[in-house]
């Protein structure tokens, strides 16, 4: 006998819980719309926000003169000529707002002088990044957002929820379906507006500083309901991610505000300086862009120069003890107990899957060319172009979390209740029922970990046709092996059923990367390409991806190029 699925009804369906995502939720109920948050781990507790150690880029003008044109001609600068104009036009101007609608909130942004403190980061022209103390901004973001909803009366919130695919009815996103991992049972959601923020897709690499829930849910949630995606080839890739020693209980991505704090020197195998010879010389000071000393330290390595474990070494020992402990504060101690004395040894770095500059195109609004499916925080594509600029990334979950909100409260306004029809909902409530043999089942585990090494080697930060054609081929025999239904049946916290559908994302995401890459013959930030080094002016163009007929289709290259590429 098959057993009703647990239907809910909501006016605005948030899917994910994020930064991204609370901000959406919170600003949805100020018009009166009911929200549900969902979430596939613990609401406010998951993704990249809760991670996130740094600072956020906003133009307060209060360190310093600023304005947000001055925040906006960085951020273009930064993307390469690729930003989407009013995409990073409402980043910027929105963000002082959200800056300090949290900091009424409590979030507790560090003070100097009675005044919101901001510092310099990489690609900024002046002091501009606000932050905590540089290892909780993240954390006290979460925890004052999390505050927020839980004193909402009209927020309701579901953790271990993992939506398995959108539903539309009529030409519109009316819900999705899911499942509850608790319980294995089936789960509709009926809702008059939908917003995905499900964070980026660099789970797909073998070393990445995601949560195990960023594997590109969002994108590939967002392809299968008709929407279109943008830039999926720029992956931004942080370029002093840890490497070693070991460093336990500590975000791998800490280095980079005490880099730019205390002059902290990229040094090759035989302590020496090498970025210059690759063209950017940093003359002591972390000014570089991501891109640029990504790039300076992957290829001092393929020269043999690298660090014993394949990377670079990142020395502070300039630096005093007193200058250390000023700047570090805490976190001496918390390096002590992992061995680390910064004052007597240097450490190793190496490149690490940080972010994604693509995601689903979208207008200010946050609308998508779906009606009904609105998009925030990462999962939006084209604000940054091709290459984000530092401090970004928590202002664009905050500004487009927020715009999103207020979008999808006025659809909900503006719409009917909705009810999910049996025949939009049939296909997806299928796959979340099926019972399949576990004989027959596929090792999961094993086959996520050939894709994160898969996309490393092969469409990591530098790239080649011959690399990413070979990418293409083994990210096709992993579908094929992956099969059409997911393993054994709806059971509690079946994980092999769960990597299932992980996979089933991932691959489709992870092909979409690819295969962008492979058209677009030129190099441009974060897409490197070594057989097509130069910037073309005619590639100053997205390519966007579709799903049509169970394929991928990816149009927006130029003509010139669709022959070079084939």
């Amino acid at each position: 006998m098959t057993i009703e699925p647990v239907a809910i009804e909501t006016d605005v369906l948030v899917i994910g819980s994020g930064a991204a995502g609370m901000y959406a939720a919170i600003e949805a109920t100020r018009a009166g719309a009911r929200v549900l948050v969902a979430d596939r781990s613990l609401i406010g507790r998951g993704g990249a926000t809760v991670m996130a150690q740094m600072t956020v880029a906003a133009a307060l003008g209060e360190e310093v003169p600023d304005a947000p044109r001055h925040h906006y001609d960085d951020t273009i600068a930064a993307g390469r000529g690729l930003c989407d104009d009013k995409l990073a036009r409402l980043l910027c101007e929105d963000a002082p707002q959200c800056i300090r609608e949290l900091d009424r909130w409590g979030v507790g942004w560090a003070r100097k002088d009675g005044h919101i403190a901001a510092i310099t980061a990489p690609g900024h022209d002046r002091a501009r990044c606000v932050y905590v103390d540089f290892i909780n901004t993240g954390p006290a973001v979460s925890k004052t957002l999390r505050t927020a909803m839980a004193r909402n009366q009209n927020i309701r919130k579901a953790g271990d929820l993992c939506i398995v695919d959108l539903i539309a009815s009529g030409g519109e996103i009316a819900g999705a379906v899911g499942y509850h991992l608790g319980s294995g049972a089936a789960v509709t959601i009926a809702a008059k507006a939908t917003v995905l923020a499900t964070g980026g897709l660099t789970r797909l690499y073998r070393r990445n500083s995601a949560s195990a829930n960023m594997g590109g849910d969002g994108y590939a949630l967002a392809l299968r309901a008709g929407a279109s995606l943008i830039d999926m080839e720029f992956v931004q890739f942080f370029p002093i991610g840890h490497l070693a020693p070991r460093l336990v209980g500590m975000d791998p991505i800490m280095w980079d505000p005490f880099r730019y704090k205390l002059g902290g020197r990229l040094l090759n195998g035989a302590m020496k300086e090498f970025t210059s010879h690759y063209g950017s010389d940093e003359d002591g000071k972390y000014v570089l862009p991501r891109d640029l000393a990504t790039y300076a330290i992957v290829k001092e390595v393929e020269t043999g120069r690298g660090s014993p474990h394949g990377g670079a070494y990142l020395s502070f020992q300039h630096c005093t003890a007193a200058a250390l402990r000023a700047a570090f504060g805490p976190v001496i101690d918390r390096l002590a107990a992992n061995n680390i004395d910064l004052t007597r040894m240097a450490v190793e770095v190496a490149p690490i899957a940080h972010y994604h500059m693509g995601g689903v195109e979208a207008e200010a609004t946050m609308a998508t060319n779906v009606p009904g499916l609105f998009v925030a925080g990462e999962v939006v594509g084209g604000a940054n172009g091709a290459n984000r600029l530092s401090g970004n990334a928590l202002t664009e979950a905050f500004v487009f979390g927020r715009r999103a909100g207020k979008s999808a409260s006025t659809r909900a306004d503006q719409t009917a209740r909705r009810q999910l029809r049996p025949q939009d909902t049939s296909v997806a409530l299928d796959l979340v029922r099926a019972d399949t043999p576990v004989r027959e089942a596929p090792n999961t585990a094993a086959m996520i970990a050939r894709l994160q090494a898969i996309m490393a080697d092969e469409v990591g930060p530098l790239r080649t046709g011959a690399k990413l054609a070979r990418a293409l081929a083994d990210i096709a025999a992993l579908s094929a092996e992956l099969g059409e239904r997911p393993p054994g049946h709806a059971a509690a916290f079946d994980l092999e059923r769960l990597e299932w559908f992980d996979l089933r994302n991932m691959l489709t995401v992870a092909r979409a990367v690819a295969q962008s890459a492979l058209k677009r013959t030129e190099s441009r930030g974060a897409h490197q390409r070594e057989d097509f080094p130069q910037t073309l002016p005619q590639w100053r163009l997205h390519q966007r991806v579709d799903w049509r007929g169970g394929e991928l289709h990816i149009s927006g290259a130029p003509a010139a190029a669709e022959t070079v590429a084939s």
